[in-house]
């Protein structure tokens, strides 16, 4: 069967079928998981029909992740186990994709069922844990935990515990500003629902709601990508494992940039005796969590590897000139060098200014060829999102608007919400931060409420708060549990290597 210009089995076609009807599944789940984020404060004031605002939603979210960098994707990949990422194609591979996509599409609909408006970020990550985990638990010589990117994971907590908090008081203080500012009574009332709001209120509220479903698009759309890009990567490695659209500049920039930094590296690396499959493993270790301060063989690999990669590609002006076999292996090697130089500037290992940018772009190099999205990949999950976003909003919807205050919410109050929650978004996604959509807006339509002392349900609020408490470590155990299950189908029951 010949995909992509590649040729491959029946298996590896079914295989890579099911796994990206999973992933565009996930988007699809997402999307309508996610719906009431956006739309909920504008059903609420009346200032647009149900089907109207959920169309709309759905439009702009499609938009979102249209335009969106990926940046946010490859912050999700990088919490996965770094020898699965390496090897996504192996049985292995394939059973951390299925058991993460399948862990985080339960959760989310589980949660979308009893109607809360659970994290799908914090529902992927917890899945991505319970993988490396599980991994790290099953596979020989491996030491527990170390399976998990710890300090990614941490940089991706810190965003997720503060962007609710960030939500809950900013939404508050901004309503307070709005008050002291704009004095229009009407705009702190309950909606009429026979009236509707004034034109300017609905303007700013229609607006609001667009910003977050976009938002959302380019932040949330982004963490399937990822996945599907390293799916394509593991099945058809000649046509995706780098970048297909690669111009003869950009091959020749890389070329360049790395003989810069070839005498900077030699200086570090007195041995230069360690090659081959050393290397890799010394390089992969390294990236490990448990990884001490870098040896002689470190430096040494990373100075070999980097002059392997000059030989593989001066002279080359397109990476169809490689073998497939010499694709895959390049990637490997860029994404090696690339993540262990970025993990020694963060731990100060290299502290030379002129060293610190060398590997700054150095690395912008590697990452534009072994970190993209191919737009049809960017149009199949647009289109997953959108199509969610319009489907099954009802029952989240209903939780925001009318069961976390005892008071309806207002204009301001709504205005408020959506301004914080498509402001923290638009940061994660320019910093390449995954940030739960679904707290930084409950939290907000929370924060407003107490601002405006209009009650809180504190039955909801326990409901909320013991779903986003739970997400996590359910995910981990479900994760795990699918992770072990898929691998001892795909080794023990079918054969799969």
């Amino acid at each position: 069967m010949h995909l992509f210009g590649e040729s491959i089995s029946l298996v590896s076609a079914v295989f890579l079928l099911l796994a990206l009807l999973l992933a565009l599944s996930f988007e699809f789940v997402n999307g309508f998981h996610d719906t009431a984020n956006a739309v909920a404060t504008v059903i609420y004031t009346h200032s647009l029909p149900p089907n109207v605002a959920v169309v709309l939603s759905g439009c702009l979210n499609l938009v979102g992740v249209l335009l969106s960098t990926g940046a946010v994707a490859y912050s999700i990949v990088s919490l996965l186990p770094v020898e699965l990422v390496l090897n996504v194609g192996s049985g292995a591979g394939f059973a951390m994709v299925f058991a993460l996509l399948l862990a985080a599409i339960i959760w989310n609909l589980g949660t979308w069922w009893l109607g809360l408006p659970a994290s799908s970020t914090h529902t992927l990550v917890g899945s991505i844990m319970g993988v490396g985990l599980a991994n790290s638990l099953i596979t020989p010589g491996h030491v527990f935990g170390e399976g998990v990117n710890w300090a990614k994971a941490t940089e991706v907590f810190q965003g997720l515990l503060f962007s609710p908090l960030i939500g809950f008081f900013a939404a508050g203080a901004l309503l307070l500003l709005f008050k002291l500012v704009i004095r229009i009574p009407e705009l702190y009332q309950a909606p009429d629902p026979v009236k509707g709001p004034p034109l300017w209120i609905r303007i700013l509220l229609i607006c609001t709601c667009s910003g977050v479903s976009f938002f959302h698009g380019s932040n949330d759309g982004q963490k399937g990508m990822g996945l599907i890009v390293l799916i394509l990567v593991g099945i058809m490695p000649a046509a995706f494992a780098l970048n297909p659209e690669a111009k003869p500049e950009d091959l020749r920039a890389i070329v360049e940039q790395s003989k810069t930094i070839q005498p900077f590296l030699d200086k570090k690396a007195p041995l230069m005796q360690v090659s081959g499959q050393d290397a890799i493993d010394e390089l992969s270790n390294y990236m490990k969590p448990a990884a001490t301060a870098p040896s002689d063989r470190l430096w040494d690999s990373l100075a070999g590897k980097n002059k392997q990669i000059t030989g593989e590609l001066d002279g080359k002006n397109s990476f169809h000139d490689l073998t497939p076999d010499q694709r895959r292996d390049v990637r490997r090697d860029l994404y090696l060098e690339s993540e262990t130089l970025n993990k020694l500037v963060k731990k100060k290992e290299i502290a030379d200014p002129a060293g610190v940018t060398a590997v700054k772009v150095l690395t912008s190099k590697f990452n534009s060829q072994t970190k993209y999205i191919p737009t049809w990949v960017k149009v199949a999950v647009a289109l997953a999102l959108g199509l969610g976003t319009m489907i099954g909003w009802k029952r989240i919807v209903v939780t925001v608007g009318e069961k976390i205050g005892k008071e309806h919410l207002t204009y301001a109050q709504g205005a408020s919400a959506e301004l914080v929650a498509m402001g923290c978004i638009g940061l994660g996604d320019y910093f390449g931060v995954p940030v739960s959509t679904t707290h930084v807006l409950s939290s907000g339509v929370a924060g407003t409420m107490a601002a405006n002392k209009s009650g809180l349900q504190m039955g909801t609020l326990r409901n909320l708060l013991m779903a986003w408490v739970l997400t996590l470590p359910v995910c981990v155990l479900l994760g795990a549990a699918l992770f072990a299950g898929s691998f001892y189908i795909l080794f023990h029951l079918l054969g799969v290597k």
